[in-house]
């Protein structure tokens, strides 16, 4: 296996497109897609023409960032995903970072040792100026991993044109964190 990257106990690899049965699982559990998504969840069809087509093309695209596979170092057993990449309609020196992992991972600290390690591999290896990440307000998990990481908040924002169904909370909004390449060159000391 080719690793991207590897921590202490994870390994981020590149998606493949053998992969179908780990996206759906992930993406079919509601209490992991909650914050992220309340329509249906995505057909086999829809993961194998779209969306791990889109997972794969990323990586040409976006010079060696997009969007991980992360597996259990000791166990090899698929977890959860990480997302390194440039956002639409933001300057080619900043990334957005994201993740989302099964259930069976929360609490473990993975997601704060994964984005560690992206926010680090993004400033020393890709010459990243800026990363930023966002989440629903009513989701202190997720901020609660970009704080530990090192990221600070930036700004509460609300989505006017949120494409999927009504999640739950939305009207409470979503908040912006960011570490900038000062920012963690300051950390790093």
């Amino acid at each position: 296996m080719d690793a991207f990257l590897t921590t202490e106990r994870l390994v981020l690899r590149e998606f493949r497109a053998d992969d179908v049965d780990l996206v759906l699982e992930l993406n079919g559990d509601p209490d992991v897609m909650r914050y992220i998504f309340a329509g249906p969840p995505l057909t086999r069809s829809e993961v194998v023409e779209k969306m791990l087509p889109g997972y794969l093309s990323c990586y040409q695209k976006f010079g060696g960032l997009g969007r991980w596979a992360v597996l259990e170092r000791a166990t090899d057993r698929f977890v959860g995903l990480f997302i390194l990449q440039p956002a639409e309609g933001r300057p080619s020196d900043e990334a957005e970072l994201g993740y989302r992992f099964h259930r069976s991972a929360w609490g473990k600290g993975y997601a704060t040792e994964g984005a560690i390690a992206l926010l680090d591999k993004g400033f020393a290896d890709f010459g990243l100026r800026r990363i930023f990440a966002q989440a629903m307000v009513v989701n202190p998990g997720s901020r609660r991993v970009m704080e530990k990481a090192g990221m600070r908040y930036v700004r509460t924002f609300f989505q006017a044109d949120w494409p999927g169904d009504p999640i739950e909370g939305e009207e409470h909004g979503d908040v912006e964190y960011e570490l900038t390449r000062d920012e963690w060159l300051a950390q790093k000391r």
